[in-house]
């Protein structure tokens, strides 16, 4: 909060702000655009602004920020014990149109697009590593269920995307596997035929809660895939990772994997390379 006033008095008092909206634009830091962006809304008061503008960025810190880079370290976790996986993802980089420079190739929007099996690689890694391992809900009034369960006002009512992606139930008896195949289609649904020919088919989304369902769909995921992607490609097309700790590669360590448990799933210690 005295960020946003310290903010506010530089660029001048509240009613030369919305006059100076397009100074606001012109500055780059996170808080100078939210503020520009919101400078045509209406509002209660001025903390009811800034409690808005507090809460909209420490959400997009949160939610975009280390949840992708939580993601990419499991991913190369699980790819670096799992050479095949990697072997299929650098074909298909090798493959794929992009523009080269002297130092790194580059991908574009429409080239990440083509990238099916990286696609399904950071797919299957999130399942088997969600981000948010864990979601609530309050709930504001008493509600039943579709299933009949009952739930009562300022009831909290969890999930969690981690056990849903380890259930033998939803995902089959291979589910402590990391099989990006699974998510790959022939035109069959079995995932068996070749990878240059196959696309990416996504799951049922009930059944893969890592960026939530229905109308609470996260609004960022798009963009997470795509930063995703961008690293995934550029870090692999260059170099290979070798992490200090083991991979995923046995049953045993996939039951107990290194992560400790915060609002993010993290690594303990990070990622080290050797």
């Amino acid at each position: 909060m005295d960020i946003i006033i310290s903010k506010e008095e530089r660029i001048g008092s509240a009613a030369t702000e919305r006059e100076n909206s397009d100074e606001m634009g012109r500055d780059r830091d996170l808080l100078s655009r939210f503020m520009s962006s919101s400078a045509d809304l209406e509002f209660r008061d001025r903390e009811a602004e800034r409690k808005f503008l507090r809460d909209i960025i420490i959400s997009f810190v949160l939610a975009g920020k280390d949840s992708t880079s939580t993601a990419l370290t499991w991913f190369f976790w699980l790819i670096a014990a799992h050479p095949s996986c990697e072997r299929e993802i650098l074909k298909e980089i090798s493959s794929a149109p992009a523009s080269t420079t002297s130092e790194v190739k580059i991908f574009s929007y429409d080239e990440l697009k083509s990238l099916h099996y990286l696609h399904a690689a950071v797919t299957e890694s999130m399942r088997l590593f969600p981000p948010v391992p864990i979601n609530s809900r309050l709930t504001v009034d008493e509600d039943v269920l579709p299933d009949g369960t009952r739930v009562g006002k300022r009831w909290f009512a969890d999930y969690s995307a981690y056990a849903m992606g380890r259930s033998e139930k939803v995902w089959g008896p291979d589910c402590r596997e990391f099989k990006p195949e699974r998510w790959m289609g022939d035109g069959d649904g079995d995932g068996d035929g070749d990878h240059q020919n196959v696309r990416f088919r996504p799951s049922d989304q009930w059944k893969y809660p890592v960026f939530h369902s229905g109308p609470r769909m996260c609004l960022g995921k798009e963009m997470a895939y795509v930063q995703m992607k961008s690293v995934a490609a550029a870090v692999m097309a260059e170099s290979e990772v070798l992490p200090a700790v083991d991979g995923g590669e046995s049953a045993r360590r996939m039951a107990d994997p290194p992560y400790t448990l915060s609002w993010l799933l993290k690594m303990r210690g990070g990622l080290p390379d050797l």
